[in-house]
């Protein structure tokens, strides 16, 4: 099974991880809708959601680029509708826009708490709410967000509450929808990578440099999401599933292509997974 011909309905996805996820589906002739806030240029940040979609039809798909903020009900689905009106449908929902600020209780405003939960949880319920019709008419239709594996150990929580906070109600929409769309033959799935990857956020918010040293590049998470995208929809669902897992199972030997700084890089575990059980990390 591959993605030829199908409809994929993304958020944030005019850089980074989106823009992976993106081309990877693009390089088998998919149709993509991209949704997102970046129309100009940014000094601290690749692409825009223009840019996105002229790589996306450069690498064999189709796109549809639509300037929109998730947190925005009615453009949300003004941009479903258009995505419909354009490819005849949606057959996957990726849920990829996220706001991210590692700020302690003390430190973050409530603004800032609101921003992560508005398009963190409520923009992925609002993407996954506004797909869902059209998702169940779809061709082996799967929504995929990318969050992390819940785990209740008090390590995930300080000193980022309210981003764990946010993260974690992102995984409970996607096990949620596997249970709500179950009968109607949607899957629905959380991914997460092992390690860092190599992203504006993880330069500017994570440690700079040397992190980026330290990640994998956004391939290890394209690469995993073009393999669960590609499973029997009502077989493959309700899973909080790991990147490097998900391609270690598709057969995968040897991770080492997927440093960003070369197969002898030391990698860095990601902040929700446990470093005391780090396979599939060489």
């Amino acid at each position: 099974m591959d993605l030829k011909g199908r409809t994929i309905f993304i958020s944030g996805a005019s850089r980074g991880i989106g823009l992976a996820i993106a081309l990877r589906a693009a390089r088998d002739g998919a149709n993509v809708a991209l949704i997102a806030k970046t129309a100009e240029p940014h000094p601290k940040l690749e692409g825009t959601v223009y840019t996105a979609a002229k790589a996306i039809e450069e690498a064999g798909g189709q796109a549809l680029p639509i300037v929109g903020d998730i947190r925005d009900e009615a453009q949300v689905e003004a941009a479903v509708a258009q995505t419909v009106e354009r490819f005849g449908g949606i057959d996957i929902c990726v849920n990829n826009a996220s706001a991210i600020n590692l700020s302690s209780i003390d430190e973050l405003d409530m603004k800032r708490y609101d921003l992560m939960q508005d398009i963190n949880v409520r923009g992925t319920f609002a993407v996954s709410k506004a797909c869902a019709p059209h998702l169940r008419k779809g061709v082996n239709p799967h929504v995929l967000t990318l969050s992390p594996p819940i785990s209740l150990e008090k390590k995930w929580l300080a000193p980022h509450t309210a981003y764990t906070i946010a993260k974690y109600g992102m995984t409970l929409v996607a096990l949620g929808l596997a249970e709500e769309l179950r009968e109607d033959g949607v899957a629905s799935n959380a991914l997460w990578p092992r390690t860092l990857v190599a992203t504006a956020a993880v330069q500017n918010l994570l440690g700079g440099d040397e992190a980026m040293r330290r990640a994998r590049t956004p391939d290890v998470y394209a690469d995993a999401a073009y393999h669960v995208l590609t499973q029997p929809s009502r077989e493959y669902t309700g899973q909080e599933l790991l990147c490097e897992d998900v391609l270690v199972s598709a057969g995968v030997t040897d991770l080492s292509a997927y440093a960003h700084a070369g197969a002898d890089a030391e990698l860095a575990v990601d902040l929700f997974v446990d470093q005391a059980n780090p396979p599939a990390l060489g």
